[in-house]
């Protein structure tokens, strides 16, 4: 008995030691990545075909996620709405929930799992094939030259992201309304309007911002700190996906504290 508890014991201080390992790290890596940004001296050509790679190429996958989102929505309401006839809030419920929780979430989701996952590959095929070695034989800092571009395009290209997804969001709850409730979309943007969500649309911008930053960090720390080749990649992708949502959660939990 004796030894079962002293193995558990251990077991959950190497899983303390391993988080506080990686908090420690994520937390050198994005100070090296604040003063890699000034004076700004990053590569301004890798950081355009980093806007394109994790902003255009992700602008239809947060299209679909965002319809279906907002149909969700407005179903998941459907009963109360046509139990108590209260058709004139549909709109506020909807935008409210998208707008300021889910929304963010899932598209800082479906971000990380597609751009967050593929840059931790790149970067640790890099680091595998001793192309991040190079860059430090060339005296180049491969923060200010892989890492900087990363981080303000996935910083950006996330909150430009969550805007289109707060727009289709709603098209598809106004979509979902009229087509499954047999409410008039008109009556559902009304509703949207008249809630006055400013506040609530600003609050997932501004997650979608601090997500977009965990995004990046996360994914790139698991990325350059790759070991034993291509199984250690697999592992890298595994753990940043893993550490990536962790994030997020923790993240929408302190700043909707902070916000509220």
């Amino acid at each position: 008995m004796t030894r079962v508890l002293l193995d558990v014991l251990g077991t959950f201080g190497q899983v303390i030691l391993q988080a506080c390992r990686v908090v420690g790290g994520l937390t050198v890596l994005q100070t090296r990545i604040l003063l890699a940004m000034f004076p700004p001296d990053f590569d301004y050509d890798e950081t355009v075909r980093q806007f394109f790679k994790v902003g255009v190429k992700s602008v239809a996958v947060v299209v679909a996620t965002a319809l279906l989102t907002g149909a969700i929505m407005v179903i998941q309401s459907g009963n109360s709405v046509q139990e108590t006839g209260a058709t004139g809030l549909v709109g506020w419920a909807t935008g409210t929930a998208v707008l300021s929780e889910v929304g963010p979430i899932l598209i800082g989701l479906m971000f990380s799992g597609r751009v967050g996952a593929n840059n931790t590959a790149e970067l640790g095929a890099m680091v595998v094939t001793d192309q991040v070695n190079a860059l430090r034989v060339l005296g180049m800092d491969p923060v200010r030259y892989l890492v900087v571009p990363r981080f303000l395009s996935m910083i950006v290209m996330l909150v430009l992201l969550t805007c289109i997804g707060d727009l289709f969001a709603l098209t598809g709850g106004a979509i979902a309304c009229q087509a499954i409730l047999g409410i008039d979309q008109r009556v559902f943007w009304q509703s949207v309007l008249d809630s006055h969500l400013l506040d609530e649309m600003t609050m997932g911008l501004v997650k979608a911002f601090v997500f977009g930053g965990a995004i990046s960090v996360v994914s790139c720390y698991f990325g350059l700190n790759v070991k034993g080749g291509a199984e250690g990649v697999g592992r890298a992708v595994n753990d940043s996906v893993v550490t990536a949502a962790i994030s997020i959660f923790v993240a929408n939990f302190l700043v909707t504290t902070i916000w509220i």
